[in-house]
């Protein structure tokens, strides 16, 4: 978008405006809107401070941010609305009482503008085209399946019910990774206070002694130093990094593919990662197909709700392999992501035309592997954590009791 500054004469007094506008003609269309006075010139000028200043509060005032809606008020807003349209009231009248039960600002502000633009004659699936950000490409094509084919209401249930299985699984793994993240903050917390208090105390004992100290102990006090030293600016330097990456990993793809790919190989958040992508872009796709979206469309709204960048990359040749001519199971293999059994059932499916039962099938070999590892996450995380505490316990009592040990023995 450019600026342009309109000055315009009003009775004898001159003045100017400024309006944002592809061209001068629009911004004088603009001008003529407000009726001020009389145009005099139109000229192109940089962004002014007022501006900047209204779009920066914008950002942060905005109950449309650049982000998801939250899960669960979205699915219960979609349950709502295709209850509503279900019992043949018209789509205004639904989403307006959807919107006034809404408590999530975010929504009734996206919905209300949508709403706004059905009134004024627009489909739904176009009203929503804007907000791809905020509510996803799933729903954008859902809402635009249930438009062609006339079962909006049918299109808004399963829409939800795909919603509301992802969201159980990532309640799941966050309620199976509580208990290991506890006893990591809960370790962490007391390493430092053993440190920070409990070392200092021995410190000027051990150093009185004039003793050679064992490195366990020296350990010990070299960490002391280096927490009570550099501690503000270890932490302030971890927070910068953090931040660094975190900004380069959403602006670089390169980085973002190559750390996608390195999460894979981690022990036990690979997995979970790769039976989360695989099983909802199994589970994805069947329903669209069975919904009678084509087959590579389907593919590709499926493929967008993958989040790792690795696994959507491969996915990618699956619809290249269908549009090269080739099957489906071929596509499959090409991908690289699938093991044998799974590539026979989609070939099996696929020969026999009961695809949908084959993919039901995969998707509940996913389901359940997800499922299991998920519900044993503290267990195989236990020996991990009881080698790390088992540690910590060593290092700090040989630290402490070899010095006294030796004290003792040179006494006696």
């Amino acid at each position: 978008m450019k600026f342009f500054r309109v000055r315009y004469k009003q009775a004898k007094k001159r003045s100017s405006v400024t309006f944002e506008a592809v061209h001068k003609a629009e911004a004088l269309k603009l001008f003529r809107t407000k009726n001020l006075g009389v145009p005099l010139e139109v000229q192109e000028v940089s962004e002014p401070f007022n501006m900047k200043f209204e779009r920066f509060k914008k950002r942060f005032t905005d109950p449309i941010q650049n982000r998801r809606v939250k899960d669960e008020p979205y699915i219960a807003f979609l349950d709502q609305l295709s209850t509503m349209l279900d019992a043949g009231m018209p789509i205004n009248t639904c989403l307006a009482e959807s919107i006034s039960d809404t408590h999530d600002p975010m929504i009734r502000s996206i919905f209300t503008e949508v709403l706004r633009d059905i009134e004024s004659g627009q489909s739904l699936s176009r009203s929503v085209t804007g907000f791809q950000r905020q509510i996803g490409t799933l729903s954008l094509s859902m809402f635009e399946l249930g438009e062609q084919t006339g079962t909006l209401s049918n299109a808004i249930a399963k829409l939800s019910m795909i919603l509301q299985q992802i969201h159980e699984n990532r309640q799941k793994l966050k309620k199976a990774t509580r208990y290991p993240l506890f006893i990591l903050i809960a370790m962490s917390i007391a390493f430092t206070v053993v440190i920070t208090f409990v070392v200092p105390q021995f410190q000027s004992f051990f150093e009185q002694s004039g003793m050679e100290l064992p490195f366990p102990t020296k350990l010990l006090l070299w960490t002391e130093h280096a927490i009570r030293t550099y501690g503000p600016y270890i932490l302030t330097g971890s927070i910068i990094l953090a931040t660094a990456f975190s900004i380069a990993y959403s602006k670089y793809p390169a980085l973002r593919l190559k750390t996608d790919q390195y999460m894979l190989k981690i022990y036990i958040v690979g997995k979970v990662t790769y039976y989360a992508m695989i099983g909802r872009f199994i589970y994805l796709f069947n329903v669209l197909t069975e919904a009678g979206i084509p087959m590579i469309e389907s593919l590709q709204i499926a493929m967008g709700v993958v989040e790792n960048d690795y696994i959507r990359q491969e996915l990618k040749k699956i619809p290249t392999a269908i549009e090269d001519g080739r099957s489906l199971a071929q596509g499959f293999s090409e991908s690289a992501q699938f093991e044998g059994m799974i590539l026979q059932m989609i070939k099996a499916g696929e020969s026999s035309g009961s695809l949908g039962v084959m993919l039901g099938k995969v998707n509940r070999v996913y389901n359940n592997r997800y499922t299991y590892i998920v519900d044993n996450v503290a267990t195989l995380i236990e020996p991990i954590l009881i080698a790390a505490i088992a540690g910590f316990v060593l290092v700090l009592a040989l630290g402490i009791f070899m010095p006294m040990w030796s004290m003792v023995d040179i006494a006696g």
